[in-house]
């Protein structure tokens, strides 16, 4: 699993970093998301699935490999 992100559609409401805090930040300067892991491991997959659910702009993406 890969996750992708159109970090420029983001408008950074945070959803992502409440699901999975272990795989998206706000950056500092901007407060858009970041990645922290692109390939998070598969027990945090549950949680990323919710993350792309609930992004309010579809911003996030799964990428399976």
């Amino acid at each position: 699993m890969k996750v992708v992100i159109e970090r420029d559609r983001c408008t950074s409401c945070s959803d992502c970093v409440l699901s999975v805090p272990e795989v998206f930040d706000l950056d500092d300067r901007d407060a858009k998301v970041v990645l922290l892991q692109i390939h998070p491991s598969e027990d945090l997959r549950p949680n990323v699935e919710r993350a792309v659910d609930d992004c309010p702009t579809n911003v996030i993406h799964l990428v399976e490999e």
